[in-house]
């Protein structure tokens, strides 16, 4: 007869795994994925390295999950901002800006998001993410076309440019650990004119002493 674990049991291992992803996420703010070890992990949620591989079958396995716990985080912060905007052009800006003023307020932890060399696996997890955004600035964009507010123009290649575009112009910063909000209202004046939009829906930008209009890392 199989074992099956009590109730009592599973939410002990429950509990365990949070506080090791809450301990890597700590971690790779701090030290990025190269500091991001099964026992620097292990230590820092204060269990044994061989309890982590209850678990999580490896590094791979840990980065991978660790890397969809903060990214989940991310869209989830971004998505709640752009919900409070009423315009399509507005929603893109309040994009670019809560996605930037959350880098720059967490650096490192942006730098393992979108450049620090790590494993094949998270190289792929970084797909989604971009696709992500993408998607999410696509809407918007073809929000803003069909209500003839942005010329005509493939949403999904646009959005793709300017993650692209956006995420090239942090990881300098960030990678340099000298990262300014001076970037921000660049980046959301690129944004827009890369779009079609007028100077003038860039209104009411982030305020980057805050992290962003709704943004924060927690």
């Amino acid at each position: 007869m199989a074992y099956r674990r009590t109730p009592a049991v599973q939410a002990r291992l429950d509990a365990q795994r949070a506080a090791v992803l809450q301990a890597a996420v700590a971690l790779l703010a701090e030290r990025g994925y190269a500091g991001c070890s099964m026992a620097a992990v292990a230590e820092r949620a204060g269990i044994a390295t061989g309890s982590m591989y209850r678990h999580f079958s490896g590094k791979s396995e840990l980065a991978v999950e660790l890397f969809r716990t903060v990214v989940t985080r991310e869209v989830a912060a971004v998505t709640e901002a752009v919900a409070s905007e009423s315009t399509p052009q507005r929603r893109v800006a309040v994009v670019v800006e809560t996605f930037a003023a959350r880098a720059l307020r967490a650096p490192r932890l942006a730098y393992a998001l979108l450049a620090e060399p790590a494993d094949p696996v998270v190289d792929a997890e970084r797909l989604v993410f971009r696709q992500a955004f993408r998607d999410l600035i696509a809407a918007q964009i073809a929000d803003a076309i069909a209500d003839g507010r942005l010329p005509e123009q493939p949403a999904d290649l646009t959005a793709a440019a300017l993650v692209g575009a956006i995420g090239e112009a942090l990881v300098g910063p960030l990678a340099a650990g000298r990262p300014s909000a001076d970037v921000i209202p660049a980046l959301t004046a690129f944004a827009l004119r890369a779009l079609g939009s007028p100077p003038e829906d860039a209104a009411h930008p982030a305020d980057p002493a805050r992290g962003g209009r709704h943004a924060g890392h927690a």
